[in-house]
Order: C-alpha cells, then sequence, then structure tokens
C-alpha cells in the first residue's frame, strides 16, 4: 500500500525573516533542526519553486513548499479537557487563560499530553482560523514547565492585531521567578544574545550568534538560599528567563536542565522551574482599549515559596 506525501504550502511568516531554513521549519513545523536540515538534504523544500538548502536564508512572503516526513504529518487537535485550565477573560474576539504547569499551548510533534488549543476545543470554544492548523490562535506561547497567563484569538481580527502586537513589543508581559542566591546588582537588565545550545538541540544559551534578548529584572523578596524577582521582557526568546538567571550564575529555582540545585529542588517539593506568567497587558483588538489581567501563584509554587521563606 503507498502512500501520498503530504505537503504543506504556505507563505513565510514575517516573523522569520532572515532566519535560516532550518531554523525556519523547525519553528513554524514543531520538528527539530535537524529534521529540517535532513528534508532540505533531500530535496523536499522549496523556495519560490526553487530547491532550497538548509543554510539558506527565507525572506518573508516567499512561497514555501515542504514534503512533510510521515510522523509529523499531520498533528492533529486533540479535544482533551484540560484539569485546572482557568478561563480569566473571554469576549467575542479573545480567550485569556492561565495555564497550569505541564500543558503546552499547541499539539507538536511527539507531544501525547494536554494542550491550551485542545482543552478550549473540549469547552467549546470557537478560536481563530489563522495559523497552521494545530496552532490556531495562538498567538505567543508558554513553555510546558511554565505556568501563568496566555492569550488566545477567536476572531480573525483579534489574531492579526495580536500577532501583530506581540511582533511589535506591544503587550506587557511580567513574570515572578524565585531564583538560586542573590543577583548582584539586586535589580538590573540582562542584554545578551540567545541562540540554540552548540551542543544540545533541546537546549538554549547565550551565543554571540543568538538573536537580541533583553530581560528587566526587579527583587521583590530576598531570602537566605533564593531571591524573588518581577521580570519584564522586552523580547520573547525561547526559555529567555531560564537561560539568562542561568547566565547570572542564578539559575530558576527548580531548573535543573540549567543548572539548578537538584537538592534544593526536592527539599522544596518542586518538579519544574520557579517561574510563573503573573500579569498580561495589551491593546484589545476590539476597541484598542490596554486591558490588564493578573494570575496567583499556583500551589506547588506558593508551597515552594512558603518553604523557603521559613528558612530564611
Amino acid at each position: 500500500m503507498s502512500t501520498v506525501p503530504q505537503i504543506r504550502s504556505l507563505p513565510v511568516p514575517d516573523g522569520l525573516e532572515g532566519e535560516r531554513l532550518d531554523a525556519a521549519l523547525a519553528r513554524m513545523f514543531g520538528f527539530s533542526r535537524t529534521k529540517a536540515a535532513e528534508l532540505a538534504a533531500s530535496g523536499k523544500v522549496t523556495l519560490d519553486g526553487a530547491q532550497a538548502g538548509k543554510s539558506e536564508r527565507v525572506t518573508a512572503g516567499s512561497w514555501l513548499e515542504v514534503e512533510m516526513p510521515a510522523e509529523a504529518a499531520p498533528v492533529e487537535v486533540v479535544a482533551e479537557p484540560v484539569e485546572g485550565m482557568r478561563i480569566v477573560h473571554d469576549d467575542d474576539h479573545l480567550v485569556v487563560v492561565d495555564k497550569p504547569v505541564g500543558v503546552a499551548a499547541h499539539p507538536s510533534p511527539g507531544w501525547t499530553g494536554t494542550t491550551v488549543v485542545g482543552g478550549l476545543a473540549a469547552a467549546g470554544y470557537r478560536i481563530a482560523t489563522s495559523g497552521a492548523a494545530e496552532r490556531q490562535g495562538v498567538v505567543h506561547r508558554l513553555d510546558v514547565g511554565t505556568s501563568g497567563l496566555m492569550v488566545v484569538a477567536k476572531s480573525e481580527l483579534a489574531y492579526a492585531n495580536l500577532k501583530q502586537q506581540f511582533r511589535d513589543r506591544v503587550p506587557d508581559k511580567r513574570y515572578h521567578t524565585l531564583v538560586q542566591g542573590h543577583p548582584d546588582p539586586l535589580s538590573g537588565t540582562v542584554d545578551a544574545p540567545i541562540g540554540r545550545h552548540p551542543s544540545n538541540d533541546w537546549k538554549w544559551a547565550v551565543t554571540a550568534a543568538g538573536k537580541p534578548s533583553v530581560t528587566h529584572y526587579d527583587l521583590i523578596e530576598a531570602y537566605r538560599a533564593a531571591s524573588l524577582l518581577a521580570v519584564k521582557l522586552e523580547t520573547g526568546r525561547t526559555h529567555q528567563i531560564r537561560v539568562h538567571m542561568s547566565a547570572l550564575r542564578h539559575p530558576c529555582v527548580g531548573d535543573l536542565t540549567y543548572g539548578a540545585d537538584p537538592t534544593l529542588a526536592k527539599r522544596l517539593g518542586l518538579s519544574r522551574q520557579w517561574l510563573h506568567a503573573v500579569h498580561l497587558g495589551f491593546e484589545h483588538p476590539g476597541d484598542g482599549a490596554w486591558v490588564e489581567f493578573d494570575s496567583p501563584y499556583p500551589d506547588d509554587l506558593q508551597h515552594a515559596l512558603d518553604a523557603i521563606a521559613s528558612e530564611s
């Protein structure tokens, strides 16, 4: 029995202007850069009708055609309820959710857990149909291991408007994180480019060839073994806060991937990084009015914070 290859055809998004082809494919379709490079090497990727190499730089608006690998075609949205996902706001244009830890923003190859998109579908929400099928309505993301506020577009107008706002860095995204030790200075800015880790494809790092990345932080409370920080992002790189805090040698408590102390994490009962998206503000796409939303700490983070405070 033969199978017909699935061809995905679409323009290169504006946000990927100047990216290497393998990096662009990885971001658009969710598979690794290694897989993307293999597809290009085997002649399964064209830009404006011509075969493209993995290191070729893409231009926004160029027509991309990809013969998808079998394991990546298609990624389906499974309508599955998400335990603990709270609806913070809902109107005709958008829905703001408080995402629990362990939940992905949208489906991707190899992910078998619940997703925000699937949770909204299970709850009967109709979201924007723009974007890749599995990412409909998603205009920004939180890591699986990070909890907090996300906005998802329901109308096409909201999708286009919010995507542009995030590109233009209009939204006010604020996080709280508990980091090991005491940063010096206690309030400051980390301006250091972030790119793929040179030896671990699944990690990110401060690298000279990375993309500009700016993180502002301010001390909320200093404890004996850790500091609670308020963080505001100018840019939204993958793992940005985790990478920048690790680069300062003050990793997020519980973030074993980026150098946190496993003994401390175990003592505090943490199985993930202490990082929560506490505040989200943006211009409402319906009327342009500024709207803001806040999220309390989830139980696991509050428990760890109480424990660290009691030791101080």
